[in-house]
């Protein structure tokens, strides 16, 4: 498996048990404040990244590996930002965060379209060679 998989997996799992803590905090508290923050590290951290990890380790040697580490970056980076921005909105309400989260929101998009981008040039490769299996 590639090493950016693995570095998409590993930054998944971080997100994943980050959001399940904040959830459990959640629950115990009552206080759901938060819950837009639980939703955003879970989607965009656990899901997305792992989806992410899991393309780029079929796609094997066939991914760009230089869009796969901008997507990476990008990706990891908007996370970072708006996650505990948008933590600071929800229970401060400074508004100061906001031009640093709409940051961090412009560089997830990125990251998606930077995916969406090697996905297309990985399908422009053709099919991956496989000993004894048939191609679909």
């Amino acid at each position: 498996m590639p090493r950016v998989s693995y570095a998409f997996f590993l930054s998944a799992i971080v997100y994943g048990i980050c959001g399940m803590v904040l959830g459990m905090v959640m629950g115990i508290s009552q206080d759901h404040t938060l819950m837009p923050v639980h939703a955003h590290v879970n989607l965009l951290g656990w899901v997305s990244l792992a989806i992410m990890g899991g393309f780029y380790a079929l796609a094997g040697d066939r991914r760009p590996p230089r869009l796969a580490w901008v997507n990476f970056a990008l990706s990891n980076i908007g996370i970072l930002l708006v996650g505990p921005l948008l933590a600071v909105l929800l229970v401060k309400g400074d508004m100061r965060v906001v031009p640093f989260m709409a940051l961090g929101e412009v560089m997830l998009v990125t990251g998606m379209v930077v995916f969406g981008i090697a996905v297309l040039r990985t399908a422009r490769t053709g099919p991956q060679a496989t000993s004894g299996s048939v191609a679909a």
